[in-house]
């Protein structure tokens, strides 16, 4: 099966690496928020963090951070090479991305003079920011080591010669830097049962991924839109997170008539959420909401929970954390109140954050949506039409 068919898990377990010097303007600040991982209050939450100080915020401007491609979640793992790590790498260093020289690659991509001077080459030498730092990997003691980071990068800075490089490691979403803090909250803070339901979601994912986007059932989801992603980047709230989009009605149809499976229904869940999730900003705590559209759906049409129970069997252990929030609508109050009693298989939690309501307006709020934006567009389904990314790169001809 060709590559282009398969959906591999948007998440992988080993870092990028990053280096940041600040040779072309020793006494500039990094222009970002440093969170510190060091606190006693939370050492369980900080356990697989590899260092003891993370990005929380990049700063507006044209900060050293923002030239270096910094992001939220990078952790400060050495500095000029001296290592500040709460343990030591499980990855071979010249086995993983190192974004410095992606985005040098890219510049040199992008350069359109026609001038071949090797001279180039030559000042790439001399570029403390072109050289990669060699690492000592040192592992220091928690308990005073965000302290002792934040004098060294002073100490550095003052002395000037050489001058400062940071040395960070970006996790994506779901790597355990980023991932264990969600399941030990799901867990209510207890480390063993955390444990244990990480390890369970790890063995799914080497189960479930890569997934056959071949599958006829899951194709006839794709190609009819059945499920998918909604992206309002007009939202009015900013940075919302994006939205799945699962035409109930179409979904129960379509199973009914044997054109798809509970595994193609679930399949297609897993894959929206995955691309959302990898979008977030802030990988430590990533969201999506979910929006049922039970448009053509009643009591009497022969409401049924099934296929949400499948999916919420498979959402709830592998994406704890994750939902802002869920809405279902239209429904009316005889459907609304059917609904939330079938829905008793969700726990409290979980629960608190499902919308079930005939109110457009409330739909609005609650995804973040403009309702003026809807009413212009026509209506809920329209606008639906109106902000629906293309996933024509999953979709195959018959």
């Amino acid at each position: 099966m060709h590559a282009s068919a398969l959906f591999c898990c948007t998440s992988k377990d080993q870092p990028s690496l990053l280096d940041i010097s600040f040779a072309s303007d020793p006494k500039a600040g990094l222009g970002a928020q440093l969170i510190n991982c060091d606190k006693s209050d939370d050492t369980d939450a900080n356990m697989f963090c590899p260092g003891f100080a993370a990005i929380g915020r990049v700063l507006p401007g044209d900060t050293v951070a923002r030239r270096a491609g910094v992001k939220i979640g990078d952790v400060i793992v050495a500095v000029n090479g001296q290592g500040f790590r709460r343990f030591a790498p499980d990855y071979d260093e010249d086995e993983v991305v190192k974004l410095n020289i992606i985005e040098k690659k890219a510049d040199n991509d992008d350069d359109d003079g026609d001038d071949d001077d090797d001279d180039d080459d030559d000042d790439d030498e001399d570029d403390p920011a072109a050289k990669a730092v060699e690492l000592d990997h040192r592992v220091v003691p928690s308990g005073g080591a965000y302290e002792k980071l934040l004098a060294c990068i002073k100490s550095v800075k003052a002395a000037g010669d050489p001058p400062l490089l940071l040395s960070l490691e970006r996790y994506d979403w779901d790597a355990r830097p980023n991932s264990w803090r969600r399941f030990l909250d799901a867990r209510d803070g207890k480390v063993p049962d955390a444990m244990m339901m990480l390890q369970e979601h790890e063995s799914w994912k080497a189960k479930t991924f890569p997934i056959d986007l071949t599958s006829l059932g899951l194709q006839q989801i794709l190609k009819n839109k059945i499920v998918s992603e909604i992206n309002v980047e007009s939202s009015v709230v900013e940075n919302y997170p994006a939205t799945v989009y699962v035409n109930y009605g179409a979904l129960t149809a379509m199973q009914a008539a044997g054109k798809t499976t509970a595994e193609d229904i679930t399949n297609a869940f897993v894959i929206f959420t995955e691309r959302m999730l990898r979008k977030a900003k802030d990988p430590r705590s990533p969201k999506t909401c979910q929006f049922i559209d039970l448009t053509n759906v009643s009591v009497t049409s022969g409401f049924r929970v099934e296929h949400l129970k499948k999916i919420y069997n498979v959402f709830e252990p592998n994406y704890p954390e994750t939902l802002h929030k869920m809405v279902m609508y239209p429904v009316s109050t005889m459907l609304g109140t059917t609904a939330r009693t079938l829905l008793s298989f969700v726990n409290e939690k979980t629960q608190q954050k499902f919308l079930i309501t005939n109110s457009l307006e409330q739909v609005c709020t609650e995804l973040g949506w403009d309702k003026a934006e809807v009413d212009e567009c026509g209506g809920i389904q329209q606008f639906i039409q109106k902000h629906e990314s293309s996933s024509t790169m999953m979709i195959f001809n018959d």
